[in-house]
């Protein structure tokens, strides 16, 4: 099995696709049943994490019990609405076409006068108003907003925190780019969107990789070195990888931590909620 770019993965980052794949059905059906919810409400973009999602959701829930939500601007690329609207189809969900492009302008118009926005910025606007769409829908359909970021992203924070950062619960998180492609492959998601570069669709011509300076199978190998193997830097160093590559991804990873984790609250009481007053998900009642 090989990935886009046509080469081979690394046996170290390779999936038992079924497996994995009934792992996380099974994550997204308890948590969906913890909550409450009777929807799922998911951001569907048309690149392959937000389709891999759906594709799980629709098969641990049910597609009937699936709401996907596109939600272009001016600048979006209309082979990713034909994408999307490809993975509608297949699958038999209910979809809704949410423009947030009128906000976007509104909320740039209203800035100082004079000021200019980078394309960065504007892309930071757009992620956070796709999540305040996605969280108005869960309310209104009473679900739950499912997270589309995978592993890869989240270590080195190429994501908006309260952006696409934000959902209730996430089933692709603890996947590799790599390892995202191979089970979009079993699961039978549309090859042109397994094919396609990687893009956030935040300007015309945006990739992933472009904007990053780097491609993900290199990137997921030293990832998962720094991680997952816990090797010392110089040691992933030793295994061929450029050395300013690896320090410049391990600097990714400190320097995003804050992304990953809940903000922190001054420790004033004896005890304090994120330290010392912890409960997991599924809290227990109290007699």
């Amino acid at each position: 099995m090989s990935d886009d770019t046509g080469r081979a993965p690394h046996d170290e980052l390779a999936i038992d696709p079924e497996m994995v794949a009934a792992m996380c059905r099974s994550f997204i059906t308890s948590h969906v049943t913890s909550t409450g919810a009777e929807r799922v409400v998911l951001g569907l973009s048309g690149g392959i994490d937000s389709a891999l999602v759906a594709y799980l959701t629709a098969a641990a829930i049910g597609a009937d019990r699936l709401t996907v939500v596109l939600m272009p601007t001016a600048s979006s690329s209309p082979s990713s609405k034909a994408d999307a609207e490809a993975i509608v189809s297949d699958l038999g969900c209910q979809s809704e076409l949410i423009s947030i492009e009128a906000p976007l302008a509104a909320l740039i118009a209203n800035l100082p006068a004079g000021e200019s926005v980078t394309p960065v910025r504007r892309g930071n606007m757009a992620a956070r108003l796709r999540m305040t769409t996605l969280y108005d829908r869960s309310a209104l359909h009473r679900g739950v907003v499912v997270g589309t970021g995978n592993k890869s992203e989240i270590l080195i924070g190429y994501s908006t925190i309260f952006g696409d950062a934000a959902s209730a619960f996430n089933p692709i998180g603890d996947l590799y780019k790599t390892q995202v492609r191979e089970l979009s492959r079993h699961l039978g998601v549309p090859t042109q969107i397994i094919e396609k570069a990687p893009s956030a669709d935040l300007w015309p011509g945006q990739t992933d990789e472009g904007e990053g300076g780097f491609d993900y199978p290199t990137l997921d190998r030293v990832l998962y070195r720094i991680v997952d193997r816990r090797l010392p830097l110089e040691d992933v160093i030793a295994e061929g990888f450029d050395r300013d590559f690896v320090e410049r991804v391990s600097e990714m990873i400190r320097r995003s931590e804050f992304k990953r984790q809940m903000p922190p609250i001054a420790k004033v009481g004896g005890r304090s909620s994120g330290s010392d007053y912890l409960y997991p998900r599924r809290r227990p009642k109290l007699d």
